[in-house]
C-alpha cells in the first residue's frame, strides 16, 4: 500500500510540475531529448530553401519539457532591402488567432456565462431564424433557401460545423476578408455574415469560415470589452505576452516582416497584391478585431499559448482554463467528418491529428495543430511534452504544405 501511495504521489507531483512548466532555454540539448546534429538539419533545410528562392524567411521555435531547444531566424524580413529577419520580428498569424479566441470563449464558459450548446442568437439576435441554402438561381442570382432545422450553437462555431464559409456561393461580399483599412468593425462584419444563408444544416459538415470571428463577437457582447481589450487584459498580460497585438504600437512597427506572394514554384517572390493584408497591422483605421484571423505575434510569444495548452490550461503561474476544459478542446467535435483531405478531426478551436492522418506525419495521434493563411503553424504533442512553431509570411504560397510539414518532420526526426 505504501509503495502504491508513493507512486501515486510521485505521479501527481510530476503532473503538477508539468502543469507549471515555463519556457526557458535548454541548458543541454541532449538532456531535453534531442540530437543536436539532427536539429542542425533544420538549419540546412531553411538555408537551402532561402537560397533556392523557396522561402523568404523562417522563424522556428521548439520546446520540450519547457526547455527551448531551437529558436532561430533565417532569411530576410524584407528581401529587397536585405534586412535579416530576427527571432523577435512580428508575423501575421491569421487563423492561429482562432486558438486565442477559443480560449477566451472557454474562459467565459468556465465562469458560467455560456453553455457550448447555447444558440448563438442568445447573444447575437441577428442569428435567429437562419436559412439554409438549397440552390442559387443562375438567371437571377437569387438564393433559394429553407429554414434551418436547428439553431447554430457556440459549439458549432468552435468546431466549424455551423455551415458558415468564408466565400459564400451566393454572395461576393464579404468574401474571406482577413483584414480591413476602412473602418469595418467586427459587429458590422458579423451582421453581414448573419444575413447570408447557411450552406448546410448546423452540425452536418466541417465548413471552415467566419465561425471563430462570430465567437469573438460573442466574447465582446458578454464581456462588454472589444476583443483587443479582452485579449490584452485577460490573456496576454497574465501570460506575460508582450508581443501579440491586433495592431502594432508605432514603437514596434518596424519589426513587422513584409508580406510576399508566390503562386507557383517558378514565380519569384513579389509583394502581396493585397494592400490591406500587407499593411493592416500598422495602417488604416484599425477598428476590426477579427477573432479568426487578426493577430500579429512573435513566435516566442505565441509559444506561450501553445505551452498553456500543453500544461493543461496554465502558464506563468496563472491558470486560464482547467485541465478538464483543455481535455475537452482535444475531443472530436465533427463526428464522422474530416478536416478537408487530411483525414484528421477537429476539436474546439484546433485540429486533432488522427492515427490515419494524411497531414500530421510522425506526430503522436491526438496531437493538436493549426496554421494561418500567411503560412505559420504550431503543433502541440502532449505525449512528447513538445511544442513546435514555424512562421513565415507568404500568401498565396505554392510551397505552403512543404514548408510547414517538412519542418515538423525534421523536428520529430531530431528526437532521441
Amino acid at each position: 500500500m505504501k509503495t502504491v501511495f508513493l507512486f501515486l504521489t510521485g505521479a501527481l507531483l510530476a503532473m503538477a510540475a508539468r502543469g507549471q512548466q515555463q519556457l526557458k532555454p535548454a541548458a543541454n540539448i541532449a538532456a531535453a531529448g534531442f540530437s543536436a546534429a539532427r536539429l542542425a538539419r533544420i538549419d540546412s533545410f531553411f538555408n537551402d530553401a532561402i537560397a533556392r528562392g523557396y522561402a523568404p524567411n523562417a522563424v522556428t521555435f521548439i520546446a520540450r519539457n519547457g526547455q527551448i531547444v531551437h529558436h532561430k531566424a533565417y532569411g530576410y524580413s524584407n528581401i529587397e532591402k536585405k534586412i535579416p529577419v530576427r527571432t523577435d520580428d512580428f508575423f501575421r498569424i491569421a487563423s492561429q488567432t482562432k486558438l486565442v479566441t477559443t480560449i477566451a470563449v472557454l474562459m467565459l464558459y468556465e465562469e458560467g456565462k455560456l453553455f457550448l450548446d447555447d444558440p448563438v442568437s442568445k447573444f447575437l439576435p441577428e442569428f435567429r431564424d437562419m436559412q439554409v441554402l438549397d440552390s442559387v438561381d443562375k438567371a437571377t442570382g437569387r438564393a433559394i433557401t429553407h429554414k434551418a432545422k436547428k439553431a447554430v450553437t457556440i459549439r458549432h462555431l468552435l468546431a466549424h460545423t455551423a455551415g458558415i464559409p468564408y466565400q459564400h456561393p451566393s454572395h461576393k461580399v464579404p468574401g474571406g476578408a482577413l483584414s480591413d483599412l476602412e473602418g469595418l468593425t467586427l459587429d458590422s462584419l458579423i451582421r453581414q455574415v448573419a444575413a447570408r444563408p447557411l450552406v448546410h444544416e448546423p452540425g452536418e459538415k466541417f465548413t471552415y469560415g467566419y465561425n471563430t470571428d462570430i465567437a469573438g463577437r460573442v466574447v465582446e457582447v458578454i464581456s462588454g470589452r472589444n476583443l483587443s481589450q479582452f485579449f490584452a487584459e485577460r490573456i496576454f498580460a497574465p501570460l506575460g505576452m508582450k508581443d501579440c497585438y491586433f495592431y502594432l504600437p508605432p514603437s514596434k512597427a518596424k519589426r513587422l516582416v513584409e508580406l510576399y506572394s508566390k503562386r507557383t514554384m517558378d514565380d519569384p517572390f513579389t509583394l502581396s497584391m493585397s494592400v490591406e493584408n500587407r499593411t493592416f497591422p500598422v495602417a488604416g483605421k484599425q477598428t476590426l478585431f477579427l477573432g479568426g484571423a487578426g493577430l500579429v505575434c512573435t513566435a516566442e510569444d505565441y509559444a506561450k499559448i501553445c505551452q498553456l495548452i500543453l500544461n493543461g490550461g496554465s502558464y506563468n503561474n496563472v491558470r486560464l482554463l482547467s485541465r478538464k476544459t483543455v481535455d475537452l478542446m482535444g475531443r472530436n467535435q465533427i463526428g464522422d467528418n474530416f478536416v478537408w483531405d487530411r483525414n484528421d478531426k477537429f476539436g474546439l478551436g484546433l485540429q486533432i491529428i488522427s492515427e490515419d492522418t494524411r497531414y500530421g506525419d510522425q506526430a503522436t495521434p491526438g496531437s493538436l495543430t493549426w496554421g494561418g493563411a500567411y503560412c505559420s503553424e504550431y503543433t502541440i504533442d502532449k505525449k512528447e511534452n513538445l511544442v513546435m512553431l514555424v512562421f513565415t509570411n507568404v500568401s498565396p504560397y505554392a510551397w505552403y504544405g512543404e514548408f510547414v510539414r517538412k519542418f515538423r518532420i525534421l523536428v520529430y526526426g531530431a528526437l532521441e
